[in-house]
């Protein structure tokens, strides 16, 4: 059952697109991450769907009914702020309360909820603490708790995490997912952040410049990206110009021919295409290996070594290549080093050349 729908919704301020011709369905119980660089249109859809925005133009509908001009406060969906905006002179259940309140609740059903919550977010000790006493963790934790109080039927999270720092945002995004999979709940979060899309969404809607670049499910993205956009946004990407010959093979700078999967998706102009292998799908093979299809003589020029894995740069007279390689993979590999940078054919791709700006 598609639970949201948005039909050639468009947002204008002045002559500026913010949002464009927007056409989505947002499936019942799904977690659906609005990704995009900054300024292309992700909050706007957001707060248009939230009803804090007016669409210049287009219909939202919700469960069959339109909602394209009602009220934010008569939606019944619950939002978490980038900002949390969190009562600071509240204790942490006053601030669950809140909503609560604003629907006149009786209070023993409000007692019953608010202890339910603090129970889901595991924070029942610290009913009465001042919210300014909560690690960003706890705060955040709150502001979700208050949002889902009076059971909303749709969830609507902007850039929540974004203040947190490294670890305990990887922390907040596993608790977050398997707190909106208990739920069950309909939830549409903003992000910037492709790590956090790829860790959280059960669909991503990648945006590009008011309007939607690509929509699927983030392995399909991230395997499948439809444009150069998309590839260079999606997780990391070695993206390089070639020339199509039309019989299953491409020729990067400098004239080299690289067989493709027989599988390979061709844009519909082959005049200006891409080919992008993932780093991870790069093999790198001593240079003292058989020569062969696909495999391309270079030098090791850069390596970043994590620990478990690393990142090695290789300079293949032209053109470079990311290659993601582990210690036991490629014992030895050093600075200076002549390899062969093997290119499977089934990994692979090709996409439609970024517009010109």
């Amino acid at each position: 059952m598609t639970h949201l729908t948005l039909q050639a919704v468009t947002r204008r301020f002045g002559a500026a697109y913010a949002v464009d011709s927007v056409d989505l369905s947002v499936p019942d119980g799904k977690l659906v991450c609005f990704l995009g660089p900054s300024g292309c249109g992700k909050t706007t859809l957001l707060r248009m769907i939230a009803g804090l925005e007016t669409p210049t133009s287009g219909s939202i509908e919700f469960a069959g009914r339109d909602i394209t001009r009602v009220p934010a406060n008569q939606r019944d969906f619950g939002m978490v702020f980038q900002s949390l905006a969190l009562f600071p002179h509240m204790s942490v259940a006053q601030n669950v309360a809140y909503p609560l309140k604003l629907r006149k609740t009786p209070k023993p059903e409000q007692a019953r909820r608010i202890a339910e919550l603090l129970e889901l977010i595991q924070l029942p000790h610290m009913a009465n603490r001042p919210v300014t006493q909560l690690s960003g963790g706890q705060r955040q934790r709150v502001a979700i708790a208050r949002a889902i109080a009076s059971q909303p039927k749709l969830l609507l999270l902007d850039e929540p995490l974004s203040a947190l720092d490294a670890k305990l945002r990887e922390a907040m995004q596993v608790e977050i997912r398997l707190l909106q999979q208990r739920l069950g709940i309909t939830t549409i979060m903003v992000t910037h952040d492709q790590r956090e899309a790829m860790t959280m969404a059960d669909e991503i809607v990648v945006m590009e410049k008011g309007r939607i670049a690509q929509v699927g499910k983030p392995l399909d993205i991230y395997r499948d990206p439809v444009s150069e956009f998309v590839a260079d946004f999606i997780g990391l990407g070695n993206i390089l110009p070639v020339t199509y010959d039309g019989a299953g093979a491409v020729s990067l700078p400098g004239g080299v021919r690289i067989a493709v999967s027989q599988a390979a998706r061709v844009p519909e102009s082959t005049s200006d295409i891409r080919l992008l292998i993932r780093p991870e799908d790069v093999c790198v093979k001593s240079a003292t290996a058989a020569a062969g299809p696909n495999r391309l003589a270079g030098t090791v020029t850069f390596i970043r070594d994590v620990g478990a894995s690393l990142e090695a740069t290789i300079d293949c007279a032209g053109f470079t290549l990311t290659a993601a390689t582990t210690p036991r993979e490629t014992p030895g590999l050093a600075l200076g080093m002549p390899v062969l940078a093997e290119l499977p054919p089934h990994a692979c791709k090709l996409i439609a050349a970024r517009a010109v700006q």
